[in-house]
């Protein structure tokens, strides 16, 4: 797989979205970004990555994709990560399902009879197996894949304050600390530390705003429950799970072992992809997003 240059100059490709706002069952909300192509036929639910959107290019990608084999795509935004700020002060975190689950019901009750699949990158991927494996018989798919999944949140953590990856932190950092400031603009945040700049790493991000807003007693409370690997064996729908070794976000000691899956997973792992990259090509300027390729090979299978 190559290059950082050809994942760097990254070409999101034209795609029009509509959007619809889904209600949630506490007050808050979630924005829906539906592709406008094809009216009818399987639907393709995309879960992004932490303060990702629509609007990511590994997002677009994929959607595009989507729309090429008839299929709708529908990106399901985590609160506040559509552009607007959500009404409560709580947010997303890696082990959230609530939302997904109350948006699969919503669809299964407005077309039942529908084939419904999801695609899940890096926290979205985390958010989708956790929910797989907890519910087991009862998730009314028909495929999954994720993708630079971090099966224990941890060792993430960890990973990313070590070498290059600290270059990623400080990025996702700097937006985190922009979402809960904004917040706090316009509502009381029950945080017991007020000046957000001062953290530094997501550690301490998770330690005083994730745990605090979300229920847990602390980051440590919140990577034991959020982890998805501890859930794996109860997974019943057939999933792809991508993964590479070279991923900075995490070491190879996160990566489970193929005993750790249930049955309806495999589990394919490439010695380089990076996060959620998987590029390939001879030039630059030429890149092949395989992702694009695998992940639509894999579903046709099951959404025929």
């Amino acid at each position: 797989m190559q290059t950082l240059w050809a994942r760097l100059v990254r070409y999101a490709p034209p795609i029009e979205l509509r959007r619809e706002r889904l209600e949630l069952s506490d007050g808050d909300f979630i924005d829906l970004d539906w592709t406008k192509k094809n009216q009818t036929g399987p639907i393709v639910i995309v879960l992004h990555g932490l303060e990702g959107s629509s609007s990511s290019p590994y997002a677009l990608g994929i959607l595009k994709a989507i729309e090429a084999r008839g299929w709708r795509g529908v990106v399901m935004h985590f609160r506040g990560c559509s552009g607007e700020v959500n009404r409560l002060p709580r947010s997303y975190h890696s082990g959230d399902t609530g939302d997904l689950a109350f948006f699969v019901d919503s669809l299964r009750r407005r077309e039942p009879r529908t084939r419904l699949a999801t695609v899940g990158y890096s926290l979205g991927g985390n958010v989708l197996l956790k929910w797989l494996g907890t519910t087991r018989e009862q998730a009314p798919l028909s495929a999954a894949v994720a993708v630079s999944v971090p099966f224990v949140l941890r060792y993430a953590s960890e990973r990313l304050q070590q070498g290059f990856s600290r270059l990623y932190q400080w990025k996702l950092m700097r937006t985190m600390r922009a979402s809960v400031m904004q917040k706090q603009r316009r509502m009381d945040m029950p945080l017991r530390i007020q000046d957000i700049t001062t953290l530094k790493n997501f550690r301490d991000f998770d330690e005083h705003v994730t745990a605090r807003l979300h229920g847990f007693d602390s980051a440590d409370h919140y990577y034991a429950v959020a982890s998805s690997r501890q859930y794996l064996q109860g997974i019943t729908v057939p999933t792809l799970v991508l993964h590479a070794r070279d991923d900075p976000f995490m070491s190879e000691k996160a990566i489970p072992r193929k005993d750790e899956f249930s049955s309806a997973v495999t589990l394919e792992v490439s010695a380089q992809g990076g996060h959620v990259g998987f590029v390939s090509g001879a030039w630059p300027w030429r890149p092949r997003y395989w992702l694009e390729q695998r992940i639509p090979e894999f579903l046709d299978r099951y959404l025929k």
